[in-house]
């Protein structure tokens, strides 16, 4: 009687609801039936019979409508017997739906955690590599900020120089054949002075490094900045080769040219491009000015004139090495042709003692073939007794 028959809104009405309800109507029409006969009853008892008759008719349709009653309560209770067995379908089926659906999520909530934790994972990477690359461009940023701090200094700048030339330096010439900081004999010390063999005097080497005027130049906008720079480098280039030359070249003493070295290719491509008067005015007071690929092929030509200049003083001595090492050959050349007598004799020697053998053997064969007379037995008498081996070898002889 409990089972829910339909729901409206939050309202939900059961069979025995509807049964009341029912009960209730059939109440307040047989209230309204009783009131129609008593007012029928006191307005005129001449249609007592009628009456009745109508009453009779009330109790006839009072039945159908009391079959009619049951028959509605069956059909309801039916209704409410289907609309269980429906209901309780409908929840299987969405229970199933929300198995499957959470099944589904689960495994979509998976597979997302496995994603999202291999993208986590390949971001971690990726950040690692980051984090190097942002370490190596911090230690590149501070070492070029460092480079720019030695640069900008003069004193700092001149001993990166000097660096650069005592290294290529260093590495190409033998110890002994240069000296740092020489001593001439006015006092002054270059930066490196090159010791060649043919030539006491030394090639003076010194480092300069006009970055000012280079960098100014190449920051200029107008023509007017343009040229107050290139008005500038011009002084600092003409002061350094002009300092090289009275301070380093010493007629008798020192080498008739001298090397300016410029340890930047940038630096003296923009002076061998742009002022190629500056490098003809200090090629005619006797200095040159080199660039770190220049100086390295200078000290290559260096290196060769020394490797020469030792060949030539070493070529007595080769000589005479030469000379010991053809009597050494001679000697056992007449070694060699002593062997090879000893070795022809020891030949001949085994090829008599091969014809001695032959001969024994020979004179066996001889000597098995006889047949000697007597009761000695065919084997007896094939028998040999052999010689000493010192006898048979005179007999052959």
């Amino acid at each position: 009687m409990n089972q829910i028959v339909l729901t409206i809104g939050t309202a939900t009405v059961t069979v025995g609801a509807l049964l009341t309800a029912f009960a209730l109507l059939v109440m307040a029409l047989l209230i309204a039936i009783a009131v129609l006969v008593a007012r029928a009853s006191r307005a005129r008892g001449v249609e007592a019979a009628r009456q009745d008759v109508h009453a009779e008719e009330l109790e006839e349709r009072m039945a159908e409508v009391a079959r009619i009653q049951s028959e509605t309560a069956g059909r309801l209770h039916t209704m409410g017997e289907v609309l269980s067995g429906r209901q309780a379908e409908l929840a299987r089926a969405v229970a199933e739906r929300l198995d499957s659906v959470s099944h589904r999520i689960g495994q979509s909530m998976q597979a997302s955690t496995q994603n999202t934790m291999e993208n986590l994972q390949k971001l971690n990477e990726r950040l690692a590599v980051i984090d190097g690359a942002q370490k190596n461009i911090t230690d590149l940023a501070s070492q070029v900020t460092s480079l720019r701090e030695v640069l900008a200094n003069k004193q700092a700048r001149g001993a990166f120089g000097q660096g650069r030339m005592e290294a290529i330096v260093q590495d190409g010439l033998p110890k002994g054949s240069y000296a740092f900081q020489f001593t001439l004999s006015n006092g002054k010390r270059p930066d490196c002075a090159v010791f060649l063999p043919t030539d006491q005097r030394p090639l003076i080497i010194d480092a300069k490094f006009p970055l000012e005027g280079v960098s100014a130049l190449r920051a200029a906008r107008s023509d007017e900045e343009k040229k107050h720079a290139a008005q500038r480098l011009r002084q600092d280039v003409t002061k350094h080769f002009t300092d090289i030359s009275e301070r380093y070249l010493i007629p008798g003493e020192t080498q008739d040219l001298a090397l300016m070295f410029v340890p930047s290719e940038s630096v003296y491509a923009e002076l061998y491009d742009g002022f190629d008067d500056l490098i003809q005015k200090a090629y005619r007071m006797q200095v040159v000015l080199v660039s770190p690929s220049l100086l390295m092929l200078a000290i290559q030509v260096m290196q060769q004139i020394l490797k020469d200049a030792r060949m030539r003083e070493a070529a007595h001595e080769i000589r005479t090495e030469v000379g010991h090492l053809m009597n050494d050959l001679g000697r056992l050349r007449e070694r060699v042709l002593n062997l090879q007598k000893h070795f022809g004799q020891a030949n001949e020697d085994v090829a008599q003692i091969l014809i001695s053998a032959d001969k024994v053997a020979k004179r066996g064969g001889r000597i098995e073939s006889l047949e000697f007379e007597g009761e000695e037995t065919p084997a007896e008498s094939r028998t040999v007794i052999p010689a000493p081996i010192g006898r048979r070898l005179g007999a052959a002889e």
